[in-house]
C-alpha cells in the first residue's frame, strides 16, 4: 500500500513538473450539456427564461492521492431583443500535491440571427486568469530514498522557478447553428495564446478548439402531444483538441419529461485512458407558469483502458442549475418564435 501511495505521488509530481514549463491542457466536463457556457460562449443567453445560473463540479480519479478537482459557475442573462445575452463565467481547477491552482473569471457577450427555420449564434469571451503553485509541496528525486521512499523534511538541490503566481488576459469565441432537429457549434479558447510560465521563459497556452454536434429524434409518433410529453433520443458528439492532446466524446441521452439518462464513451487520444460515462438529469419545476426550473445532474466516469477502476474509483461530476423569468418581463417578445433552439438538445 505504501509503495502504491509513493508511486502515485511520484506520478503526480512528475506530471506537475512536466506541466510547469510546458503547455498545459484544459479540463473537460463529462456533463458538457450542463456547462453550456464553458463548452461554447455562443450558448450564453440561450435559454427559455430571463436569468440562468449553473454550477458544476468534477472530482477526477477520486481515490488517487493529490486530488484533481474542477469547478465552473456561470450566470447569464437573456436579452430577447438580439436573441443572445450577457454573462459571467468563473472556472477553478486544483491539481496535485503542490496545489497547482488556476482561477479564471470572464465576461461573455452573445447574439443571434435567424428565422423560424434556423438560429445562428455568436459569442465572445474575455477575462483574467490567475495561476499559482506551492513549490514547497513538491518532491524531487534527491528527496527520495530508493528503499524508504520520500523523506519528509529533506532538502533538495533543485532550482525553483522564479515565480509561483501568474496573471494573464485570456480570450475566446464561439459559434453555434440550430437547424430544425440538428445542432452544431464550435469554439476556440485562449485565442491570444497567453504566457503562463512560472520560470520567465515563454510557455504559451495552446488554443483549445471544441466542435460539438447533436441530433434530436422524436420517438413519439403523436405530434399532437405537448413537447414536454414527447420522448426523444439525442445522440451527440464533442471533439476537443489542444496542442497534441485531443478527446472525442460520443453517445446519446434519452429524454422524457423531466428526466434524461445518458450513456457516453470518451476517448483521450494518443493511447491515453478512455472512459464510459453514465449520466442522469432531473428537471424540477418550482413554478412552471413563472418559468422557474431547477436542474440536478450527476454522472460517473468508469475508466475503459489504461487505468484500473479499483485504483482510481473513477470520476464523479455533480451539477445544479436554476432558471427563472423575471416578473417585469412576463409576456415579452422573444426572437425566433417557433424555431428550434440549442437548449432543446440538452
Amino acid at each position: 500500500m505504501k509503495k502504491t501511495f509513493y508511486n502515485c505521488l511520484l506520478l503526480l509530481t512528475a506530471t506537475l513538473l512536466g506541466r510547469l514549463p510546458a503547455s498545459a491542457q484544459d479540463h473537460m466536463y463529462s456533463q458538457f450539456f450542463n456547462s453550456p457556457v464553458y463548452l461554447n460562449p455562443a450558448l450564453n443567453g440561450q435559454f427559455k427564461g430571463d436569468l440562468r445560473m449553473n454550477l458544476i463540479y468534477r472530482n477526477q480519479y477520486t481515490s488517487v492521492p493529490g486530488g484533481l478537482s474542477y469547478l465552473s459557475a456561470s450566470i447569464d442573462y437573456n436579452v430577447p431583443q438580439f436573441g443572445g445575452g450577457i454573462g459571467l463565467l468563473f472556472t477553478r481547477s486544483s491539481e496535485g500535491y503542490a496545489y497547482l491552482n488556476k482561477n479564471n473569471i470572464a465576461g461573455i457577450y452573445s447574439y443571434s440571427v435567424g428565422s423560424e427555420d434556423y438560429v445562428l449564434s455568436f459569442g465572445l469571451q474575455a477575462g483574467v486568469t490567475n495561476r499559482s503553485v506551492d513549490f514547497s509541496k513538491l518532491a524531487f528525486g534527491d528527496q527520495i530514498d530508493p528503499r524508504l521512499g520520500y523523506i519528509p523534511g529533506s532538502e533538495t538541490g533543485a532550482d525553483k522557478p522564479a515565480f509561483n503566481n501568474k496573471f494573464y488576459f485570456d480570450a475566446g469565441a464561439g459559434i453555434n447553428l440550430t437547424l430544425k432537429s440538428f445542432n452544431i457549434g464550435g469554439a476556440a479558447q485562449h485565442v491570444n495564446r497567453p504566457n503562463e510560465s512560472f520560470t520567465g521563459a515563454p510557455a504559451k497556452l495552446p488554443i483549445r478548439a471544441t466542435l460539438h454536434a447533436s441530433f434530436r429524434y422524436n420517438l413519439t409518433q403523436d405530434d399532437n402531444l405537448d413537447d414536454e410529453d414527447k420522448s426523444y433520443i439525442i445522440p451527440s458528439v464533442v471533439f476537443y483538441k489542444q496542442a497534441q492532446a485531443q478527446s472525442l466524446n460520443a453517445g446519446m441521452q434519452y429524454k422524457r419529461r423531466s428526466i434524461s439518462a445518458g450513456l457516453w464513451y470518451r476517448s483521450s487520444g494518443q493511447g491515453g485512458p478512455g472512459a464510459v460515462v453514465i449520466s442522469f438529469i432531473f428537471d424540477l419545476f418550482i413554478n412552471k407558469e413563472g418559468g422557474e426550473k431547477v436542474r440536478f445532474g450527476v454522472s460517473h466516469d468508469v475508466p475503459a483502458g489504461g487505468l484500473n477502476y479499483s485504483n482510481t474509483s473513477g470520476t464523479t461530476e455533480g451539477s445544479i442549475g436554476y432558471e427563472t423569468t423575471l416578473p417585469s418581463r412576463y409576456g415579452s417578445d422573444h426572437k425566433f418564435l417557433g424555431a428550434s433552439r440549442c437548449y432543446d438538445f440538452y
